[in-house]
């Protein structure tokens, strides 16, 4: 009886999904004067009283009209926004995933027990492997821990996104697959699929009820190994999901018109817990190798990759258990019956995945002096602390302030994702232009970072909150494009863009929190910067990206002068110094 009783006091995961609050929608007042306040640092006078007559109207006339109709709308919907905001931001999207939608990153464990060394590939995968598949059974039981901020959960229906779920291709739009299901629910695949040199694997991970063990995944994967290593490569099909989404849809559909029984082998991937893949060299960037960002934000890879990490660490890298090998099934290949336009198209997609691949400029430093030990010592928020260096940073380099997105969760409400933090404010410009003025005092410079730090800090809450406007104007506009009206002019208005609006940021940004994990994302422009960061104690990990065939940007310099500014904004709160 005790035991039964602490099983239902337990908190499940999911159990708290249908208590959140539904997604607010904001006041069209204060959201167009937040976006007025957010175009200030990027207009002279002339361009903004422009862009300001043109809000007013836009207040008065359609805009009222359209809000009427997105508070109908929301009214329908725990979420108003969240099938929008998956085919707008995702499977609508006709540009390739693999860099430009998806994210990716290394493991952590390479600064503890794995650093790099050859030979070691199977048999740490296996291990990796088999924590990732115990994270499965976990979230499965419901037994992933709630997320929460102090004591209000989070939604955590991303988190049934994680396994056994996948974009499938469409012509116009490409659509969720999601085969997860957890226990009480009834069935769900547990298989994986293994990418080895052209060629697919399959093989269960479930033996007689039981997941199979490290010494017997490695059986597994060493199979798959030797096979490909001792015989002709395969077809790699795989290659085919790095190409322009129409494009992939049709070859899709081409391959599926060659042989039935390829449909049924890409739904045994599609179903797949997840894909494997084995590569032949050291790390770099392959077409395979990427985690699908559709269906999830990057917070859900963290939450996995740092429960990996850390069993990793407590268990010193190795498996302590049974070496003893049952026997189980071999792998099954998935032989696709393929043409020479199937290989052609294969061939097409590597050349050109590899091409905007090889454009691509990623550097990762640690900055090692201090962390958020220190910042929060001097009453700094640490990301705050990064987001405005970073606009230091930027205003050095280019004399001008650059438009940034940070990402802020909105998990508080049913279904939420992310809003949009514009950390380029009017107080972050008057603080970066005092700095580079050699007649401000230090007293002067610090004021306005304090109040500039004030500001983000206030933007963040709103944003995490329901209160920021980027998602609600998406959605005004989104509601005239149903309605068939024209396009408002807030929308074509050339201050919209240049302050960011419509994916043009220069600055893509995101916290991935405060554990060792650590990724990039590829600029949102051709002339931008990817920026991924972590904090700890006693270090920030920061990874920037940029397109090399643009000859204005470059993020080695911008990661140097980052750092720089992270020393000159900690002195200016050494009170010696004032």
């Amino acid at each position: 009886m005790e035991n039964q009783l602490a099983k239902s006091t337990e908190e499940r995961t999911f159990q708290y999904q249908d208590s959140l609050p539904s997604l607010p929608v904001p006041s069209l007042e204060e959201s167009l004067k937040k976006y007025l306040e957010s175009v200030k640092p990027f207009a002279n006078e002339e361009e903004y009283k422009k862009t300001e007559e043109i809000v007013q109207k836009f207040q008065n006339g359609i805009g009222e009209k359209l809000h009427q109709k997105l508070l109908e709308r929301a009214k329908g919907k725990r979420n108003w926004l969240e099938e929008w905001w998956l085919n707008v931001a995702y499977l609508d999207v006709r540009t390739p995933s693999q860099l430009n939608v998806n994210f990716g990153g290394p493991a952590s464990h390479f600064e503890h027990f794995w650093p790099p060394k050859e030979g070691t590939q199977l048999e740490r995968g296996s291990i990796s492997l088999w924590h990732i598949l115990n994270y499965w059974q976990l979230l499965r039981k419901e037994k992933v821990p709630v997320e929460k901020v102090g004591n209000t959960p989070l939604d955590m229906y991303q988190f049934r996104m994680l396994f056994s779920t996948c974009k499938v291709p469409g012509i116009s739009r490409d659509s969720i697959m999601n085969y997860f299901r957890t226990e009480s629910e009834g069935w769900s695949p547990s298989h994986i699929a293994v990418l080895c040199r052209g060629r697919v694997f399959v093989f269960d991970v479930m033996h007689e009820g039981y997941l199979i063990t490290p010494p017997e995944i490695l059986r597994q994967l060493t199979y798959i190994h030797k096979k490909c290593h001792s015989e002709p490569d395969g077809p790699g099909i795989a290659a085919l999901t790095s190409e322009e989404r129409t494009q992939w849809a049709k070859a899709r559909e081409y391959l599926i018109s060659l042989n039935p029984e390829n449909l049924t082998m890409l739904e045994k991937i599609q179903s797949s817990l997840l894909v494997y893949s084995i590569e032949d060299s050291s790390p770099h960037v392959t077409p395979e190798n990427y985690s699908q960002h559709a269906p999830y934000d990057a917070m859900v890879m963290v939450n996995i990759s740092s429960y990996v990490d850390k069993k990793i660490f407590e268990n010193e890298g190795r498996w302590k258990g049974s070496e003893k090998i049952q026997d189980i099934p071999l792998p099954e290949e998935l032989v696709f019956t393929v043409d020479e336009k199937i290989l052609n198209d294969v061939n097409q997609a590597k050349a050109k995945y590899l091409k905007q691949a090889s454009d691509l400029q990623i550097v990762a430093y640690p900055f090692t002096p201090f962390g958020k030990k220190l910042t929060k010592k001097k009453m700094l928020h640490p990301d705050t602390f990064i987001q405005l260096a970073l606009q230091l940073a930027y205003y050095r380099f280019y004399g001008r302030p650059g438009c940034c997105y940070e990402t802020a969760m909105t998990r508080l409400f049913y279904h939420g994702r992310t809003e949009t933090v514009r950390s380029c404010t009017v107080e972050a410009v008057r603080w970066c232009q005092s700095m580079q003025d050699p007649s401000a005092s230090l007293l002067t410079q610090q004021q306005k970072m304090l109040q500039a730090f004030a500001k983000h800090n206030r933007m963040m809450k709103d944003c995490s909150t329901g209160k920021g406007f980027d998602r609600h104007l998406l959605g005004l506009l989104l509601i005239a494009k149903e309605e068939g009206l024209p396009v408002p002019e807030i929308f074509t208005d050339p201050l919209f863009s240049r302050s960011g609006g419509g994916g043009n940021f220069v600055l893509s940004t995101s916290l991935t929190g405060y554990l060792r994990v650590q990724g990039v994302v590829v600029p949102m422009v051709h002339n931008g910067y990817g920026v991924f960061y972590h904090i700890r104690d006693d270090r920030f990990v920061v990874a920037c990206s940029a397109w090399k065939s643009c000859p204005e940007t470059d993020a080695e310099k911008l990661i140097q002068l980052l750092f720089q500014a992270f020393h000159d904004m900690i002195l200016l709160m050494n009170p010696a110094h004032l």
